[in-house]
């Protein structure tokens, strides 16, 4: 019997405001802004927007305030197809906030970040019923709350995805034992170990649960274990516009090769294919394409601009347009 969901999220969600500029400006000085967008953001929200871009049905579990941000991140969800029954409004409380200036200069970006005092969810809050229907969970930290989770996901015989972008795997020991697939970042690897040795370390994950470990690097691409395999995934080389939220892609559309029985290698490259068309636009969510547009990027090299182009003018709008939407 098929499960009302692919894949359900338990995350932290905030807004970007993204702007590109030529050169981050010098104190006491001052930069034209190129172009701005405000966009949802947050590792597994982003991600979980990827997923639902490529057609799987996700789910978010989440608290939120019920200020014009919150109710921003609410709305892009909705307008990304994920379902939001499970978020929970906190009264009175502040969103969280990034400002990210991508710069054309150093092709790097600045991450400016406003914590909001959005209460995180209580165990009670949680309808547990909804880990029961889903064939993938996917979590971005190892607290107590995401290791009973992943408890009850595997128990119920769905799967469980980590996307480790910062930390070391310290941290995330205690919840290995519950893990299919560890994706970490360059970031954790390197604080996690010392040498290059790629497939032993990774297999050193991958002996404390994993089924899959991987770590990915950015323009040198993926390095993973699987069961009896170890692969390199070179990554693709695209005109790049702002690479905030390229990692939280990847892990989102992992998904489409895992729900269509992708191999290991198959799943790497069509993951690092959404990651590199998502790149060439501005912000984290805007560029992220459906699977038409990432068929034609690996068969030719060629990018449908047409629906990224449209997506890019609705978030250049952004706060503006949501206001005037929720009026009506």
């Amino acid at each position: 019997m098929s499960k009302k969901y692919d894949v359900v999220g338990i995350g932290h969600p905030c807004v970007d405001y993204s702007m590109q500029v030529n050169a981050l400006p010098r104190p006491d000085s001052g930069a034209r802004v190129l172009s701005a967008t405000w966009q949802g953001g947050g590792v597994v929200p982003t991600g979980l927007v990827a997923a639902a871009r490529q057609g799987l049905k996700c789910a978010m579990i989440c608290s939120a305030a019920d200020d014009m941000l919150g109710r921003f991140i609410l709305h892009d969800f909705e307008y990304n197809g994920v379902d939001v029954s499970q978020i929970k409004i906190r009264e009175g409380a502040m969103s969280d906030m990034a400002v990210i200036l991508a710069d054309e200069e150093t092709h790097g970006r600045s991450i400016m970040y406003r914590s909001g005092n959005v209460e995180p969810l209580r165990r009670e809050e949680v309808d547990l019923s909804i880990l029961l229907d889903t064939d993938y969970l996917y979590l971005s930290d190892a607290g107590e709350g995401s290791r009973e989770a992943a408890r009850i996901v595997r128990e119920a015989g769905g799967r469980v995805l980590v996307d480790a972008g910062i930390g070391s795997i310290r941290y995330y020991e205690p919840l290995l034992p519950y893990v299919n697939y560890f994706i970490g970042s360059a970031y954790l690897y390197r604080d996690s170990f010392s040498d290059e040795n790629w497939e032993a370390n990774l297999r050193a994950v991958q002996a404390m649960g994993p089924e899959v470990a991987a770590c990915t690097f950015g323009s040198h691409g993926v390095r993973a274990v699987g069961p009896e395999e170890y692969v390199e995934v070179p990554a693709f080389h695209v005109d790049a516009v702002d690479t905030l939220g390229a990692g939280d892609v990847f892990h989102g559309a992992f998904f489409y090769g895992l729900t269509h029985d992708y191999s290991l290698t198959e799943t790497i490259r069509y993951a690092s294919a959404v990651s590199a068309i998502k790149c060439t636009a501005p912000g984290g969510r805007a560029g992220i394409p459906r699977p038409e547009t990432v068929f034609r990027f690996l068969e030719t090299g060629e990018i449908d601009r047409a629906e990224i182009d449209e997506r890019v003018e609705r978030y250049a709008w952004g706060l503006d347009r949501f206001l005037r939407e929720e009026r009506r």
